[in-house]
């Protein structure tokens, strides 16, 4: 059986590559890694190979950046090509980026079966494009593995057959687990001149939070006070730095001496960072997951998250400009919740979905 493994950004190659590994043993499974070229900055790309040891993509379509109408049209143009020149037979997308949607509706009009890894999160967001992609590729998938109960439940409220749906678990986990010992032994922490549990890691990204140039200071605002009570670590993300510039905000970071910059970070020194960091400020989907399984708090920028179970069971907290203090505090004071790993995220979700395949190939 030929499968292609869809990646784009740097995250759904964390997601591929624990299920890669579990795959290339099996004599009849070909698992091809194709590589959509979405995540187009050369820094953030270079190193994700090599840390998740995985081999040159079969394909690399070379899309690169764009708008999204850019991006998800000529992702089917140029993926449709690769199908017609190598017809795979099954196609898994990962995650919820243009590419997930764009690949999952090129081979389902080809009449391929795919399956959706991460399927059933939902924001109920939809000004947010990923909303969007996660709901279109769950309304045409074959298969549905979903990461946590409440995927399961979304999916049968908008009427997915259950018996297409298995529960999982979390594949980041699987990414994890698989580099703990390659993270443990990264340096990076010393060479930022950073000690376990004296400093918080912050990362954001997002449109809604860099784009906007108001909302914008209010984070560097925040970033800035609390340099005034704890050493922070900020890999700036290239939207995040370009915006910074454009905004005239970069150089009120630079000046404070507790406010470590650098540039993005490999995934083992990232989650270094995360390892040893007191507590972690973000406004991504993929670090509410970590820092739920590693029992790191969490305070994710935002109104909604796709993973509630970080937030219902986890050490993660929603918060916004009025309330983010009032948290922090309580990390700082100790007075913040613990949390608990959700179910299925053990570090063996790949041997399940391998499970799953090969219920495929019998059937």
């Amino acid at each position: 059986m030929k499968i292609d493994l869809i990646a784009a950004a740097r995250p759904n190659f964390m997601k591929i590559a624990p299920l890669y590994h579990e795959l290339k043993n099996d004599e009849e499974v070909e698992a091809r890694i194709i590589h959509t070229g979405q995540h187009y900055d050369r820094n953030m790309f270079s190193d994700i190979f090599k840390d998740l040891e995985l081999p040159s993509p079969h394909v690399s379509l070379g899309i690169g950046g764009g708008t999204h109408a850019y991006q998800v049209g000529t992702l089917m143009i140029e993926y449709e090509k690769q199908i017609l020149s190598d017809m795979p037979d099954l196609v898994i997308v990962v995650g919820d980026v243009n590419a997930t949607m764009a690949c999952a509706v090129t081979a389902k009009k080809l009449h391929i079966p795919v399956a959706h890894l991460e399927a059933g999160l939902r924001s109920f967001d939809m000004r947010m494009p990923e909303e969007i992609n996660r709901m279109v590729t769950d309304s045409i998938a074959d298969y549905f593995w979903t990461p946590s109960v409440d995927g399961n439940e979304n999916l049968v409220r908008s009427g997915i057959d259950p018996s297409k749906i298995e529960f999982v678990g979390n594949i980041m986990i699987d990414s994890l687990e698989m580099m703990r010992d390659k993270i443990e032994k990264e340096d990076i922490d010393r060479k930022l001149g950073v000690k376990r549990g004296e400093f918080v890691t912050v990362t954001f990204h997002r449109p809604s939070n860099v784009d906007n140039r108001d909302r914008l200071e209010k984070i560097v605002d925040i970033l800035v006070d609390l340099s005034k009570k704890v050493k922070v670590v900020f890999p700036i993300h290239p939207r995040t730095r370009k915006n910074l510039n454009e905004f005239n905000l970069y150089e009120k970071l630079e000046r404070e001496p507790n406010l470590i910059i650098s540039e993005p970070l490999s995934y083992k020194q990232f989650m270094k960072l995360i390892f040893e960091s007191k507590f972690v400020l973000t406004d991504s989907g993929g670090i509410q997951e970590e820092t739920t399984y590693l029992q790191i708090p969490c305070l994710t920028l935002r109104d909604n998250t796709e993973r509630p179970v970080t937030v219902t069971k986890g050490t993660n907290t929603l918060v916004n400009f009025e309330n983010i203090d009032e948290n922090i505090e309580k990390i700082l004071n100790g007075s913040y919740k613990k949390g608990e790993i959700p179910l299925l995220w053990d570090g063996k979700t790949a041997k399940r979905v391998h499970k799953e395949i090969r219920k495929i190939i019998k059937s």
